[in-house]
């Protein structure tokens, strides 16, 4: 008998396509296959000539681009030199998540979809387009699209004799077991924080915990605003990088949080464990040390403060003992129940732990070796880097906004990592953040004789000031930035640094304060005014022109 194996292959960058990979696999659980689910970067793609099954779940990033997390397996999969029939076995379907509003939508399902097809793979149904701008966002698209899919799934392998799907009504077990320990370890986990002798270039699996430096607020007090330049030490990572380059950093939870976490779900946070998987073949959470805490789990790894999606519900509404909060959780994770989910969780940015709050009697029930299928890890944030390393050598700084706004609920929203950052205190002792550096998608010119017109407004300035710090270091003197913000008394960031340039000959200033005359005034508004200069930048002088904001 052919064996009933399924691959499921996501490239996500937010983590929709990880929920709805996860949620394809937990599917086919149900019809007894043996599944998979994996990161498409982390799949040896050399064996997909082997493979009779795959359901590829694929996102697309920016202006058409594929998420970090499948760019190797995109290179490779693109070579000119593969042959034409070497996916000749497989049946496979794609299944895509993107956002209409933007020029390139799914690009990336579509082109893989079609890619496949050409080195020879048998399409089980048409590319299944997924649409964030839609009333009941991608599961519009997704749910029909699974029911078929696993019409044309089961017709290629029926269920075993004797066997039935199983039920919705049963609970699958947990993806891995956790075992307390007896007594506490000898060496207590201090996980990511521990500053390390690298081994390699520092990496998301690898972060280096820089030192904190410096953390200065450059708004005025009384500006509606925080934004912070941050500055960190990398002194001995092995890190580099150039003008356009992003960092990554590692947020954690609050202790205010973590400890109403644990309350909640009656943890004591001090307790040590193991993780087991359930199935031979699942690998552990990479970033979690083993043995781990409670509030290391809750502190480093678990996303409570995300907005919970629909298979969170799902599953927390098969721990309740409660019924009117189950059927309150089942209508949240059926397809009817979307629209009334969405006023919920999304509309008002509900975390989830509010949400656990809001169902006390099936959160104390939760088990806790569910909580890492329950709620996703932490993801690292990018920041550009505000700083050139031949201005500042072993730095790194960041200019950040605080993100802070309000909704309905009474308490204002904020940013998990902007919060976090903006509340370390250098003064208070060796602070460290977990962080490494990646590639941007911005490239300055090799040529220091080319010119560079820089429009960046607010924070968006940041990767401008890494260029322009790196190209006077160089001595290229063809500089010109465009720069608004509100008012010139209260967010003019880096005022004295750009003034100091524009004395010395090394930068063109325009600034746009729209807040500070009558009529409003914008960057777009000084480029207007500018439009002879600009232009002979262009044509006589081939300028580049960059915009960030």
């Amino acid at each position: 008998m052919v064996e009933r194996k399924l691959l499921v292959l996501f490239g996500s960058q937010t983590g929709t396509a990880q929920d709805t990979a996860e949620r394809i696999g937990r599917e086919a659980k149900r019809r007894h296959f043996q599944c998979r689910v994996e990161a498409l970067d982390s799949y040896d793609v050399a064996n997909l000539i082997n493979e009779l099954l795959v359901v590829f779940v694929c996102a697309t990033t920016g202006q058409g681009d594929p998420p970090d997390n499948m760019k190797m397996f995109w290179r490779f999969l693109f070579r000119k030199n593969l042959p034409p029939g070497s996916l000749c076995q497989l049946d496979y379907a794609v299944l895509g998540l993107g956002d209409s509003s933007y020029p390139k939508f799914n690009f990336v399902a579509k082109k893989l979809h079609k890619r496949v097809l050409q080195l020879g793979g048998n399409p089980l149904l048409p590319v299944a387009l997924g649409d964030d701008q839609h009333d009941l966002g991608p599961d519009a698209v997704v749910d029909p699209w699974l029911l078929a899919l696993w019409d044309k799934i089961l017709a290629l392998y029926p269920l075993p004799p004797g066997l039935e799907i199983i039920s919705p009504d049963v609970r699958l077990p947990s993806k891995y077991t956790l075992h307390y320990l007896a007594e506490d370890p000898l060496h207590p986990d201090g996980g990511l924080l521990q500053p390390t002798a690298p081994r390699a270039v520092p990496s998301e699996l690898h972060p280096f915990a820089a030192r904190v430096v410096s953390n200065q607020r450059v708004t005025a007090e009384s500006h509606f605003q925080d934004v912070r330049l941050i500055e960190f030490d990398v002194t001995g990572s092995g890190i580099t990088f150039s003008a356009g380059d992003v960092v990554m950093i590692q947020p954690q939870n609050c202790p205010e949080d973590v400890q109403q976490f644990c309350q909640l779900l009656r943890l004591d946070p001090d307790r040590h464990f193991v993780l087991k998987p359930t199935e031979p073949g699942t690998s552990l959470p990479a970033l979690l040390p083993q043995p781990c805490t409670i509030r290391h789990l809750v502190t480093h790894y678990l996303d409570i403060s995300c907005v919970p999606r629909r298979s969170f519900f799902e599953l927390l509404s098969y721990f309740s003992t409660n019924e009117l909060e189950r059927e309150k959780l089942q209508e949240f994770s059926s397809a009817q129940g979307q629209e009334e989910l969405y006023s919920y969780c999304n509309r008002p940015r509900r975390t989830t732990l509010e949400a656990l709050w809001d169902f006390p009697h099936t959160t104390c029930a939760i088990p806790p070796e569910y909580l890492l299928d329950l709620i996703p890890r932490i993801r690292p944030r990018a920041f550009s880097i505000a700083s050139s390393m031949l201005a500042h050598p072993d730095r790194i700084q960041i200019l950040m906004a605080v993100v802070r706004y309000k909704t309905r609920l009474s308490k204002p929203r904020r940013g998990l990592c902007s919060t976090w950052l903006a509340s370390l205190n250098p003064e208070q002792g060796d602070v460290r953040v977990p962080l490494w550096v990646k590639k941007g998608g911005m490239k300055f010119p090799a040529d220091p004789d080319t010119p560079v017109i820089m429009i960046g407004p607010g924070t968006g300035v940041a990767p401008f000031r890494a260029a322009i710090q790196e190209r006077v270091a160089q001595g290229c003197r063809g500089n010109c930035l465009f720069f608004g913000c509100r008012q010139k008394s209260k967010d003019f960031y880096c005022q004295a640094e750009w003034e100091e340039l524009v004395t010395k000959g090394f930068l063109t200033l325009f600034t746009a304060f729209s807040r500070d005359q009558e009529e409003k005034v914008y960057v777009q508004h000084r480029i207007q005014e500018n439009r002879r200069l600009v232009w002979e930048l262009l044509s006589s002088r081939s300028a580049h022109v960059y915009l960030a904001g």
